[in-house]
């Protein structure tokens, strides 16, 4: 595809952003995972998502999928972006088990959220993959959190922050005895009481930003993605304790990197 028609197909995902289309069910991700695997090769593995259901047809044969791989080569500083503006504050939320992955749950608009282009997306849940989705540079990293938020009108809105091992994650060490409730239990449920999201530490100020999809079936194109540019520790004991919570007998969550298709990545790096 010659960079005329990739432009051009590149203004019409925007207009499709902007007037927001997309349906309740198709821009939110699946929450029974198990009619799809991360295993390249496998019957339901990520190259064959398209082909489980009509609706996932977009996962791969998308022009605006996600994960990618944040490159040099793609980055460029824009100064129209601004710091996040967060609303976070604290509010009930529950973990779930979806069979791939860990999930944390708010309800309603309770838990915040933050302001983008003069719209507020309101934190609805959080998950990780392991290893991470976004590579750096073509590096893979231990595990990634995804923060994803929604507007009234669907819009989505995902944080990601990426994590190298070291020291225990904060946030997750204060979780780890509600995880534990959900050990091996697909679909459970078990209340974690009041989570403040502040409490989830973001790094500098500086992020990455791109228009992409889920990362999960189905695949909902036009997400914007917020990819934090500090990365984060975690120990090898708590990403063990997010795959084993989920037993499902495969060592990763992590969708493979999708063809950026010329898209540029954005990067917010403020005037100190």
């Amino acid at each position: 595809m010659d960079a005329a028609k990739l432009m051009a197909v590149f203004s019409v995902a925007l207009a499709i952003i902007s007037t927001s289309i997309f349906s309740t069910v198709s821009s939110q991700e699946v929450e029974d995972e198990r009619e799809f695997s991360y295993v390249v090769g496998d019957d339901h593995g990520p190259e064959r998502w398209s082909l489980i259901h009509r609706e996932w047809e977009i996962c791969n044969n998308g022009l605006f999928q996600s994960p990618i791989d944040i490159s040099d080569k793609n980055v460029e500083v824009d100064c129209n972006l601004t710091r996040l503006r967060r609303t976070y504050r604290t509010s009930s939320a529950t973990f779930i088990n979806r069979g791939h992955d860990v999930m944390l749950q708010w309800e309603g608009d309770g838990a915040g959220g933050f302001w983008l282009n003069g719209t507020e997306y309101t934190l609805y849940q959080l998950h990780w993959h392991s290893p991470s989705e976004h590579t750096l540079n073509g590096k893979r990293f231990p595990a990634e959190l995804h923060m994803v938020h929604m507007t009234a009108d669907n819009k989505t809105a995902v944080v990601g922050i990426i994590y190298r091992f070291g020291k225990p994650d904060p946030f997750l060490a204060e979780m780890e005895k509600y995880i534990k409730h959900i050990h091996g239990e697909e679909h459970s449920e078990h209340s974690a009481g009041e989570v403040n999201p502040r409490h989830i530490k973001l790094g500098n100020r500086k992020y990455y930003r791109y228009i992409g999809s889920l990362t999960t079936p189905p695949c909902t194109e036009g997400v914007v993605w917020t990819i934090m540019d500090k990365i984060a520790s975690i120990s090898k004991q708590q990403v063990k304790m997010l795959r084993e919570a989920v037993m499902d007998n495969v060592d990763e969550n992590a969708r493979p990197t999708q063809d950026s298709n010329g898209r540029v990545v954005n990067k917010y790096r403020p005037a100190y």
